[in-house]
């Protein structure tokens, strides 16, 4: 008896499964919606011939009735015993498995035919996508032993369809060479190997089309309006033609604006963040920074919801529009809980210290963004992630759920770098900057090159006292030999120790302050540069110098390791102690910015300038303390310390100065290929300028060298690596010139 016969209810005294080849009986009594002693009526047997059918195991179902016992007959579909791609190049054959196992449709699953017919139509729609229009795509299936089946899913690509005109209709105000350079999508030009402008992609599109809108509301056309697009492709479908038509309208200006609403904030406040002015042509983007700026300023008193709405009235006679900006602070939010999740090794309070956020405090949206850089600034996580998530059934409060992702704070390395100021590089350390997840910084290292070999201990505490007072220890030990880094011959030998203190005096400014002793031992002869051994005639080879160091810093950088945002400040000075060995000081000032110009693109501009001179019975700046230009950290293109004075003796080579000035200018972006979030590296086009200056020399700017070119940094697992090509402006004869430079295991500049 089949399922769609009417069948005697009977109560069932034995189940018996027939027809089955893989699939087990067991699997059947469990999806079997009847058991031994239930009646089986006849509803019962079409529920169950249903839940049997909608296993997907079986492609036909019967029920039957010997005596009281209910027999199953069953035909189970074929089992997938291999799937095969062939002719697929724009996506590989193991994606496509993948994707295809993914919706059930892979080796040793139950064929299903409608499954296959949606994943050849899903296909399809990802070639579209990609720009081939042209794709063919055939599944055939064939049948093997024991009810199995193979499938062979051949695909011809075809070519991509290329974009081969935009046509704009409508636009009497603006050319169409002005306006179709908004557009991302669009003809290939010749030069452009690379691009894929060219590839027809339904989402660019709609996008380039809200920057059409956008263009001309932002130039006062307030009716603008895209009236229909027309996407049209060959026969060949190889070619695709867009017509783009719209309605440009007239240029509105603005007459006035008031605001209306709840002011939880002073109304004279609010009238100040408004940028449009009377008179002015209406701009769509000055009227949304406007309502963005209220909206921040709202969420800084705790207002984390508030709406401002600008509610235009348009008097289309006169062009004319008048914007009310309706405040709706909605309800006042304050912190539940901070919660830190990702840091595994870093203990919370360390995170909790940076928060400017408190818990039980009301909402401050400027607080959490400057947390978040906070983190970003310990150098402790490779990316830092805060969410704002409403609390269950609580109308008034929110959670701050800080997500960070650590990056390796310890490190035991055994390496060899290069630079090329100091030649190869052996090094040995063993740094722990996030020391058992405290914050605190404890190193040794050592580093031995043809020129220096340098020793040194080093213990920081940031949060020495619970207001951010830092303080720190250092000992170390260098040996210097000029001659082998391309400067003027001569040897030192320094031993010191030094502590050093940093106090905060905002968020943004920082003052440093630190004392050492250095013990310096000269070693000239004959063979030594003039200047190495006219001060040690003056002053004897051997010095102890106590000196203090002062600085005072200004820092809204977005980042410690790739900044895209933010300035910074900086000025120190080193000053010997009066009435010792040594009286001289040494003052630098540098100032840099960054502007994100978009997401992709950030502009950096840095400045520095040096001066060092002595006093009391010091009468210049020791010669080893001397400012240096060229190089890889300077004024690339020139030999590493090559600008400037020049000793007088043969071979004449550079011996620094007690003035320096440096400029850069530089355009950074990602790696072609890799995420715009990439957080490791990045390159950057580039022009530096720089020269040093000696005793008595007049600071001429005249003098500059400048150099541009390209440069690609990386924070490797080695370490810093930094590459550069640059080619000398206005390079002069007897200057050092060196085009590609490279370091790795040195910090950044």
């Amino acid at each position: 008896m089949s399922a769609s016969q009417a069948m005697e209810s009977f109560v069932i005294k034995d189940i018996r499964v027939e027809g089955l080849q893989r699939i087990s009986a067991g699997t059947v009594f469990n999806y079997l919606p009847v058991k031994i002693g239930d009646t089986l009526t006849e509803k019962k047997s079409q529920d169950a011939v249903r839940a049997l059918f909608k296993t997907g195991f079986f492609r036909d179902v019967h029920l039957e009735r010997d005596r009281d016992v209910l027999i199953v007959n069953v035909v189970e579909r074929p089992s997938i015993a291999g799937i095969k791609i062939a002719g697929a190049k724009e996506m590989s054959e193991e994606d496509l498995k993948k994707g295809l196992k993914e919706v059930g449709l892979a080796e040793g699953r139950v064929f299903n035919k409608s499954l296959l017919d949606r994943v050849e139509q899903e296909l399809r729609q990802q070639y579209f996508s990609r720009g081939y229009y042209a794709v063919s795509i055939l599944p055939t299936v064939t049948p093997l032993e024991r009810n199995r089946v193979d499938i062979n899913i051949e695909v011809a690509e075809g070519k991509v369809a290329r974009i081969r005109e935009i046509n704009l209709v409508g636009n009497q105000i603006f050319p169409d060479k002005k306006l179709l350079e908004l557009f991302t999508l669009g003809p290939k030009p010749w030069y452009a190997l690379f691009s894929s402008r060219d590839k027809y992609s339904k989402q660019k599109l709609a996008g380039d089309l809200e920057r059409l809108r956008n263009f001309y509301q932002d130039q006062g056309f307030l009716e603008f309006n895209s009236d229909s697009t027309q996407v049209s492709i060959t026969p060949d479908k190889e070619k695709i033609y867009i017509t783009i038509n719209f309605t440009e309208g007239k240029k509105y200006t603005v007459t006035g604006y008031k605001l209306a609403g709840t002011f939880v904030v002073p109304e004279t406040e609010l009238n100040s963040l408004i940028s449009i002015k009377p008179g002015s042509v209406f701009s769509r983007k000055e009227v949304t920074e406007t309502t963005k700026k209220m909206s921040d300023r709202l969420a800084n008193d705790g207002y984390a919801f508030a709406n401002v709405n600008a509610i235009p009235e348009v008097d289309k006679d006169k062009s004319e529009v008048f914007f009310t900006f309706f405040v709706d602070p909605g309800r006042r939010i304050y912190v539940r809980r901070v919660n830190f999740a990702g840091n595994v090794a870093t203990r919370d309070e360390v995170l909790r210290r940076e928060m400017r956020q408190l818990e039980g405090g009301w909402y401050n949206a400027a607080k959490i963004q400057r947390s978040r850089v906070r983190l970003q600034r310990l150098g402790f996580f490779e990316d830092v992630n805060v969410e704002t998530p409403t609390v269950p059934g609580v109308a008034d409060q929110v959670d701050v759920n800080v997500n960070v992702k650590e990056r390796p704070t310890g490190n035991l390395m055994l390496g060899v770098g290069y630079s090329d100021t100091d030649g190869l590089l052996l090094n040995a350390s063993v740094t722990q900057s996030n020391l058992f997840g405290t914050g605190k910084e404890l190193g040794f290292s050592f580093d031995n090159s043809a020129s220096v070999t340098n020793f040194n201990i080093r213990y920081v505490n940031p949060y020495y006292t619970k207001d951010g007072v830092s303080r720190g220890f250092n000992i170390f030990s260098s040996t210097v030999d000029a001659s082998r880094a391309n400067t003027a011959a001569y040897s030192a030998d320094t031993r010191g120790v030094g502590v050093f203190f940093g106090i905060p005096l905002s968020e943004d400014n920082r003052v440093d302050i630190g004392a050492d002793v250095e013990i310096i031992d000269l070693h000239t002869n004959t063979s030594s540069a003039q200047v190495a051994q006219d001060f040690v005639a003056q002053h004897g080879s051997s010095n102890t110098v106590p000196k203090i160091t002062l600085g005072w810093s200004h820092d809204t950088l977005d980042s410690l390791l790739l900044p895209t945002s933010g300035t910074l400040q900086r000025f120190t000075a080193e000053i010997s102690i009066p009435g010792t060995d040594i009286e001289y000081y040494k003052l630098t000032y540098l100032a840099g910015r960054y502007w994100p110009l978009s997401k992709t693109f950030t502009f950096k501009m840095k400045g520095e300038l040096g001066y060092g001179n002595g006093y009391g019975d010091t009468d210049a700046l020791p010669f080893y303390k001397n400012f240096y230009a060229g190089g890889s950290s300077t004024v690339r293109g020139f030999s590493s310390r090559s600008l400037g004075p020049r000793d007088t003796l043969p071979p004449n080579d550079p011996i620094g100065g007690d003035q320096r000035v440096l400029v850069n200018a530089e355009l950074l972006f990602p790696l072609p290929g890799s995420s715009t979030d990439n957080k490791s590296m990045r390159l950057s086009l580039f022009t530096d300028g720089g020269m040093v200056y000696g005793p008595g020399e007049k600071l001429d700017l005249g003098q500059l060298r400048y150099s541009a070119g390209l440069a690609f940094n990386w924070f490797s697992p080695v370490g810093p690596l930094s590459f550069s090509y640059a080619i000398p402006l206005n390079d002069k004869p007897g200057d050092r010139i060196e085009s590609f430079q490279f370091t790795l295991g040195v910090p950044l500049r």
